[in-house]
């Protein structure tokens, strides 16, 4: 049971891209379809105020808590990612 909920409430890199679009939308010239995993979020445009919203929408969606830190210390799509799903896997296992 516990596998099967995870693997639904797994967050990619696509709820990660839905999300930032849906909250702050994209700044001209910053192509989110492209391989941005590792490129850091003020480089694609986003600052605290936009990673803030996007964590407040992840937080409802996907029924999580998240500390303001996780946004400050991961400062790419990839270490975010990871962050977040280290979070669902918590809450799963909990």
């Amino acid at each position: 049971m516990k596998g099967s909920t995870l693997s639904k409430q797994e967050f990619t890199i696509e709820d990660l891209k839905r999300i930032l679009l849906e909250g702050a939308g994209a700044d001209e010239g910053v192509d989110l379809n492209g391989d941005i995993l590792d490129t850091d979020f003020e480089e694609l445009g986003y600052e605290s105020l936009a990673l803030l919203e996007t964590g407040g929408r992840i937080e409802r969606e996907y029924g999580i808590a998240l500390d303001d830190d996780v946004f400050t210390d991961n400062h790419t799509p990839r270490a975010l990612i990871e962050a977040i799903n280290a979070s669902l896997r918590a809450l799963v296992e909990a």
